[in-house]
């Protein structure tokens, strides 16, 4: 506890401004996005570019996660105009179940990214954890395409992805950014009851 206790205070005096802006974007991105509201990607894609380049450094070696937070960005790009879609001819996307198609696209996009990310880092980076760091990537990649077309699982996945990672971060003394993430799932799950109780709604509306 007392190790914890350090490193917290080290991480906070270490903390530089912009890993104080990354996290506090990244924590009003998911908020955000538990109320289904599109600044979630403006939010995001600030956090995320910030990320990209604070993971990747050689202190960290969590290139995955890098890669991961580049993928981040282009997905929150594509997600925002896609989300932004209205009108008669292009109809406002509505949160939504995942058909069969979707989840076994979501679950290939998982395990595909696993393999390809680990091999990567094996083969062309001096990561230390390549299998974990190829994991919580490649489940926050399939999260992420679920989320940019508003889809209830979207959450399960990311909160997956979180799960595994919150250790990873503490091992990295990452401890902030360890204390982020924990944050973020637990707003994970009220998010994931929020978008699964609209989706009733709708479907009882139509009922």
């Amino acid at each position: 506890m007392n190790d914890f206790i350090t490193g917290l205070q080290n991480s906070l005096h270490g903390m530089t401004w912009l890993e104080a802006i990354a996290v506090l974007f990244a924590v009003l991105s998911v908020i955000f996005q538990k109320k289904n509201n599109i600044l979630v990607y403006p939010t995001g894609i600030i956090s995320t570019g910030i990320y990209t380049y604070l993971l990747s450094r050689e202190h960290f070696k969590l290139y995955a996660d890098a890669t991961l937070n580049a993928y981040y960005l282009v997905m929150s790009i594509y997600g925002w105009v896609y989300w932004a879609r209205q009108g008669p001819a292009k109809p406002e996307v509505k949160i939504s179940r995942s058909s069969p198609r979707e989840l076994a696209t979501a679950i290939f996009i998982a395990l595909a990214g696993w393999a390809v990310f680990y091999v990567l880092l094996v083969n062309f980076s001096d990561s230390n954890v390549p299998v974990m760091d190829a994991f919580i990537s490649a489940t926050a990649c399939s999260g992420m395409w679920l989320l940019a077309k508003r889809k209830v699982e979207n959450w399960i996945l990311l909160n997956i992805s979180n799960f595994v990672a919150v250790p990873l971060l503490f091992y990295k003394h990452l401890y902030l950014t360890a204390l982020l993430t924990i944050f973020l799932f637990i707003i994970a799950i009220f998010g994931y009851f929020s978008w699964r109780k609209a989706v009733l709604q709708q479907e009882t509306s139509h009922s």
